[in-house]
This record gives structure tokens, sequence and C-alpha cells, in this order.
């Protein structure tokens, strides 16, 4: 029997989980597309909630249309926010609900403010009008989530784990041989005996196969200008950059890929943002 403490620990392990970020570049104008329509045909054919047709200021049609315009609104202004690549790199569940959270709650704020452009009623302004428009927001909401989201994360999560599982068994990773000298003379070592280079500030870890780690005060922009001349080396997330020649196998899920490196128990992700990259080398 599941006891209070392993239900907690549950829901915690959930909501840590990694969630792709999609707020940003066409993804998001799809989904606000498909966020204007489902609304719009939502509210015009069902009619979730109790209308009084005599203080209709116009037709049903447009008041609904109004209403489906509200998200589209508060999405560009959610856009004018910027968001720090490690927190799009770090995406959760739990700040994926947050974030739905308080835009449910702008969209009915907003709802309420434009009640007087809609209604004919005396009591637009009232308390039990606020709390009316957050509540219908609310509930049309978070429908719409429990049906999207969970589409949402199996689709990238099958389609990143059917890519990784090809991968593996295709004999995709295999080696790139280097047309240019085995020795970088910036790094002072020769570059197939590099793993791994993970960013740390203004320095760079440099993980060997020997298991030797070596410390270079150095910024990935520069490292990646070292390295660029040599085909085997790929950056795959904001603060890594891998020997694809060192890849053992590669897992999928929602965020990207996994991967793991020959002689190295290291896990090394692939953001989201550099699997179309990733998949290019990996498939040329």
């Amino acid at each position: 029997m599941t006891t209070d403490f392993e239900l907690k620990k549950n829901i915690s392990n959930l909501l840590s989980q990694a969630y792709p970020f999609y707020y940003q570049g066409k993804e998001l104008r799809s989904i606000t597309v498909l966020l204007f329509l489902m609304t719009l045909l939502f509210g015009y054919f069902f009619e979730p909630f109790e209308v009084y047709q005599p203080e209709h200021k116009m037709g049903y049609f447009w008041i609904t249309l109004i209403h489906s315009c509200t998200p589209v609104f508060i999405v560009f202004v959610f856009l004018s926010l910027k968001t720090s690549q490690s927190s799009k790199e770090n995406w959760t569940i739990k700040k994926e609900i947050l974030l739905i959270a308080f835009f449910l709650l702008f969209v009915g704020v907003v709802q309420f403010l434009i009640r007087d452009i809609i209604y004919d009623n005396p009591n637009n302004w009232s308390l039990r009008y606020f709390y009316e428009e957050i509540r219908n927001t609310f509930l049309v909401g978070i429908l719409f989530a429990f049906i999207l989201v969970p589409i949402n994360y199996h689709r990238l999560n099958t389609k990143n784990s059917r890519n990784a599982y090809a991968f593996n068994t295709s004999k995709t990773i295999t080696s790139i041989s280097n047309k240019n000298p085995s020795h970088i003379n910036e790094l002072g070592i020769d570059p197939q005996t590099i793993l791994y280079a993970k960013a740390d500030g203004n320095y760079i870890e440099l993980f060997l196969s020997d298991g030797d780690k070596i410390l270079k005060r150095l910024t990935m922009k520069s490292l990646e200008n070292i390295l660029k001349s040599y085909p085997n080396y790929i950056k795959t997330h904001r603060s890594y950059i891998v020997n694809i020649n060192q890849i053992d196998t590669v897992t999928g899920n929602a965020q990207g890929y996994k991967l793991q490196l020959k002689n190295c128990s290291n896990i090394i992700p692939v953001s989201r943002n550099m699997i179309s990259k990733f998949n290019k080398k990996m498939n040329s």
C-alpha cells in the first residue's frame, strides 16, 4: 500500500521531470493558432457557460471571437518577457504547470476587464464577475491542458526515443575521421583522447578517455573555434561539446537525447534546440 510519503515522492519526481520548452519560434506560432481555434470552436459550439442574451451588446459569435483573441494577446505579452537559455534547457513539468497557471490567471483578469465592451450589465465590475471570469478561464484552460500537454509530451518522447533507437541499431554511431593532425596546439592534447568538454563559467573541463580531467581557462565559444575544423566534435548543449567517436548509446525523451559515452559513467544531454543539428551530424 502506497504511503503518503511515497505518494509525495512520486509526485515530486513527476514534477521534476524534464519537459520541452516550446514557447518560441514556429512552435509558438502553431500553439497560438491551435489555442485560438480550440477556444473559438469550443466556446461557440458548446456554449460551456450560461449566457444571458439580453445583456449582449453584439452577436454571440463576435463575443466568442473576442474571448478567443484574449489568449493570443496574452501570448504576445508573454513573448516580451525574456527567458534565459539556462531556464529553457532546464524546463520541467512543474515549471510548465506554473506557467500555464499564470497564463490562465492573466487571461481571466483580461476577460474581466473587457466585460464593458461585451455586456450591458451594471454589475460588470463586481467581485462576483471577477471571480466568474477567472474561474471559467481556469475550467476551460485546465481542460485544454489535460488534453494537449500529455499528447504533446508523449509525441516528443516517442519521436526522440525512436530516433535514438535508430541511432543505436543502424550502426549510425561510427567513427568520423579527422583530416587534421591529431594534435590541438591551443590545448596541447590529442583530440581523440577527449570524451567531452563541459563549460564551468570561464573555465572548460576536458574529460579524457583515460579518466583524467583537465581544467582550462577558456570560454565555450573559444573552444568551439578551436575545434571547428575537427568534424567529430559537436555542441550538444550550451555547456557541452562531445566527441561523436566516443558515443556508445543514445536514449531519448521529450526534452531531447541523453548520450552514454565509452568508458564514462556521466550522461551527456542533447538539448532540444540542438536535436536538429545533432540528427544531421549523426546521419551525415
